[in-house]
């Protein structure tokens, strides 16, 4: 958004509309300060695809050059660049990358069967069990488990 907020600040200003045999050209004396507006705005898009680093810079940046356009350029490209720059800087503030996925542990089916003492596959152990899935931990059976980035889980 705000690579295309940048076109109608910046060509806008330098115009020619033609109305039958009248032509009306709409030169202004900022004429420049649109074209650097412009430029700006652009650069400052690319700089948000390319280097998502320096995002929130650019988003602010961004609406800035928005709000200057106001003034200095045909009431911000007839408020199309304007509004185009407010909403592509408001979004690259507020885009956070996402996290990427943890390794999920392989589930242990439990202790291997093994031939035992007395010979016997599958024999059930003391506690009646017979090596299938283990029993659900408890909440809270280990800290990282419990909670995770300070964020506490409900229930």
């Amino acid at each position: 958004m705000t690579l295309l907020a940048g076109l109608p600040i910046a060509y806008l200003p330098y115009a020619n509309v033609t109305l039958g045999q009248l032509t009306v050209r709409m030169s202004t004396t900022a004429g420049s300060g649109s074209l650097i507006i412009g430029v700006l705005l652009i650069v400052l898009g690319l700089t948000m695809w390319f280097q998502p680093v320096v995002r929130v810079f650019a988003g602010v940046a961004t609406i800035l050059l928005g709000l200057v356009s106001l003034p200095v350029s045909n009431f911000g490209g007839f408020l199309v660049g304007f509004l185009l720059a407010l909403f592509g800087g408001g979004m690259s503030v507020a885009w956070a990358p996402g996290e990427e996925p943890a390794a999920q542990p392989a589930k242990d089916a439990g202790p291997a069967p093994d031939g035992g003492a007395d010979g016997e596959d599958g024999a059930a152990g003391p506690d009646g069990a017979d090596g299938g899935e283990p029993e659900p931990a408890t909440a809270g059976a280990a800290p990282d488990q419990e909670s995770r980035n300070g964020r506490h889980r409900a229930g």
